[in-house]
């Protein structure tokens, strides 16, 4: 069987994988190695299939993915990416989590080790070995689900080009990724759920370059890789003489980031109260525990054509390692 000949239904969006996996088990891309189609998954040829194009100045209208039954099969999937690569690209959640799982329910419990303290040290003969206890969370982990309900009349936009269309499933995506970077900062000040809230220290004093070094020493033996800040702590921090001089902001014209002199990547989050930083380890802080990937309303979108259709995804957090984040307050 080829791409050509795949019948494409509703009912592909419904085996328990997502759209894609179940296109590839049909038509795997490893059959493709070394041909003309090779680095395509198996959504992308069956667009290339039906000559649809979504992207660049010569994009198709929105019309073309209904002209039959089986081109109209791709449109949710397109939608779904759509929404994903805005995530993607606004996203700052990749810079406070240590992994991602994914899950089949919406029911979940993470994982505690509890360490003994102090560094490993050389294990004497006859001396015993210090253990790290792992078990499960007491309580399970909240997941919130975020997303929009688009509305649109077939016939007013089925001239539209994709690419703009494209821009606006985007938008969607940008949307749910603030909201979903709001539940991940939320869980790192006041935990998830299983005792486990951020140590919060204070200064009187206003923000200051030692207020920052000692942040730094405070989050040891964890290395702080990220650095949260309230939009006037931000503009505070950049403006300190010791982050001009450093170089540090050097990378923003190249990367579009910030780092600080102590190599942490410095983020800027409206929602975060005025005086808050908040020091985090991506590497242990946070696990990001997603159920399924991005879904859309399937059957309204291939039978309504764009009617009204919702796009969700469902996302929550678990706090790893309560040490790897610790939050300063200082006076404003």
């Amino acid at each position: 069987m080829t791409y050509e000949n795949i019948r494409l239904e509703k009912s592909l969006y419904t085996t328990g994988k997502s759209f894609t996996q179940a296109l590839e088990s049909l038509d795997p891309s490893e059959n493709y190695i070394g041909t003309e189609l090779e680095g395509l998954d198996a959504f992308q040829r069956q667009l290339k299939r039906f000559d649809i194009k979504v992207s660049g100045k010569n994009s198709d209208c929105i019309e073309k993915f209904f002209r039959t039954s089986d081109s109209a099969a791709l449109f949710p999937e397109y939608v779904s990416r759509a929404v994903m690569q805005g995530i993607e690209e606004t996203d700052i959640v990749k810079s406070l989590v240590a992994t991602t799982t994914l899950i089949d329910g919406l029911d979940y419990r993470s994982l505690l080790a509890v360490t003994p303290e102090g560094e490993v040290t050389v294990i004497n003969e006859g001396t015993v070995i210090p253990e790290t206890n792992i078990r499960t969370q007491q309580n399970l982990i909240p997941l919130f689900k975020r997303g929009r309900v688009i509305t649109a009349s077939y016939e007013a936009i089925r001239f539209q080009r994709l690419d703009v269309f494209t821009v606006a499933l985007k938008q969607i995506g940008a949307a749910i990724a603030r909201a979903q970077a709001n539940d991940a900062i939320n869980t790192l000040l006041n935990g998830d759920g299983n005792n486990n809230a951020i140590e919060i220290k204070t200064s009187d004093a206003p923000l200051s370059y030692e207020n920052l070094v000692e942040l730094w020493m405070s989050i040891h033996p964890y290395t702080m890789t990220t650095l949260v800040a309230s939009p006037d702590t931000f503009s505070q921090i950049i403006r300190m003489p010791e982050f001009i001089e450093s170089g540090a902001s050097g990378s923003f014209v190249s990367t579009g980031k910030i780092y600080t002199p102590f190599g942490a990547e410095l983020i800027r989050y409206d929602a975060l109260p005025a005086g808050r930083l908040i020091a985090v380890d991506k590497n242990f802080a946070l696990e990001k525990v997603q159920a399924g990937t991005v879904s859309t309303e399937f059957d309204k979108l291939i039978d309504r054509q764009l009617e009204r259709a919702a796009v969700t995804s469902t996302v929550g957090f678990a706090k790893l390692f309560k040490e790897a984040s610790v939050a300063l307050q200082v006076n404003c």
